[in-house]
């Protein structure tokens, strides 16, 4: 195999390009592996252009992607060179004392199971390196296509996982805030978690199309007022059970708070790329006693969450086909979707680079 690759990487915070790397190396239970297909993401943009993790230098970036394993160290059991495989963007250390406590996205330290374009290189490479094969990769499954798969490794996912967060049951009235991929997700994760009224916040017109397919009873356009005047509108003043946040700011809690009943709950799964405090509103907080909780977490990663969500594509219970809106074709184009994902035009979901 070649010894040096290129990659698409942030060279610092605000600017990106191309850099040559040395090929990562395989260790006993790790797999090297060429991707096939890979969807920049809005955090991509957030660590870039809004420096949200900090200033990283010649990082390859990129955190999703389909590939073709090309190398597996001597002591991974369930892959071979030519499998392909769904890689998720959270790729725990299975064995720390987080994964044993039931976080492994936080393995070795908080946010530390995310590490492509985070603490090591991503996927936005020829080559790429992904650390316990076994427990962090999945087959792709034949009648899956690529382009819709690389949609599991972080949107469904994590959209799934703010449904997880929101305790979503049977019979819940449920809002979604933002409706880009993840929340999408969410809506299609509480839809199918057996949520009776599911209101949809966002304008974007693929967006709100799509939130209709994915199971949303209403959406709520944050031009036409105040989203949470609107939900209490809309529920004679009760408010909802559930809130799952997938975008909007810092701000968008205390909106939260304020349409969510009594022992509700609030899943958020927003990237807060910039802000420094979240401020909760007092009264609505039940002055600190209105049993009003908010859950905020990273999606856990690892190959059963994939094996799962592949599942669901395969018996044809989830269909990502309508989060894809731009089909690139080709190495050289992954600096144009990302540009795309960075500025979001009206027409845009998600970005798919297939590299041919």
């Amino acid at each position: 195999m070649q010894t040096t690759m290129k990659g698409f990487a942030m060279r610092s915070i605000g600017k990106v390009g191309w850099i040559e790397k040395e090929v990562p190396q395989a260790g006993p239970l790790d797999a090297i592996v060429r991707p096939l297909a890979i969807a920049p993401c809005t955090s991509d943009v957030h660590t870039v252009w809004a420096g949200a993790i900090g200033d990283r230098r010649d990082m390859i970036l990129g955190h999703e992607a389909v590939g073709e394993i090309v190398e597996v160290g001597e002591l991974v059991r369930d892959f071979k060179p030519g499998d392909k495989v769904i890689v998720p963007a959270i790729t725990p250390y299975w064995g720390s004392l987080e994964a044993q406590a039931g976080f492994p996205q936080h393995s070795r330290g908080m946010l530390a199971g995310w590490q492509f374009s985070n603490f090591k290189d991503g996927v936005f490479a020829e080559f790429f390196h992904v650390n316990e094969a076994d427990a962090n990769l999945a087959l792709l499954p034949e009648s899956v296509d690529p382009v819709h798969a690389v949609m599991i490794c972080d949107m469904v996912v994590t959209g799934f996982h703010g449904v997880d967060l929101a305790d979503v049951g049977f019979g819940d009235s449920v809002v979604v805030i933002g409706i880009g991929p993840v929340g999408l997700m969410a809506v299609a994760g509480a839809n199918l978690s057996g949520a009776a009224h599911l209101y949809a916040v966002g304008t974007r017109p693929k967006c709100v199309a799509a939130a209709k397919v994915y199971g949303a009873t209403d959406i709520i356009n944050y031009h036409e007022g105040d989203i949470a005047e609107q939900i209490l509108s809309k529920t004679d003043g009760k408010g909802v059970d559930r809130v799952i946040i997938a975008g909007g700011n810092t701000d968008t809690f205390a909106q939260a708070i304020r349409m969510l009943k009594p022992g509700g709950t609030i899943g958020n799964v927003n990237y807060l790329g910039e802000g420094e405090y979240i401020k909760i509103p007092r009264v609505e907080w039940g002055v600190g006693m209105g049993h009003k909780r908010i859950n905020g977490g990273l999606t856990p990663g690892g190959r059963l969450w994939m094996e799962k969500m592949a599942a669901l594509l395969e018996t044809k219970k989830l269909d990502t086909s309508h989060l894809v809106t731009h089909v690139f074709h080709g190495f050289d184009q992954i600096e144009p979707a990302l540009l795309l994902m960075k500025d979001k035009p009206a027409d845009l979901i998600k970005p798919v680079v297939l590299l041919d």
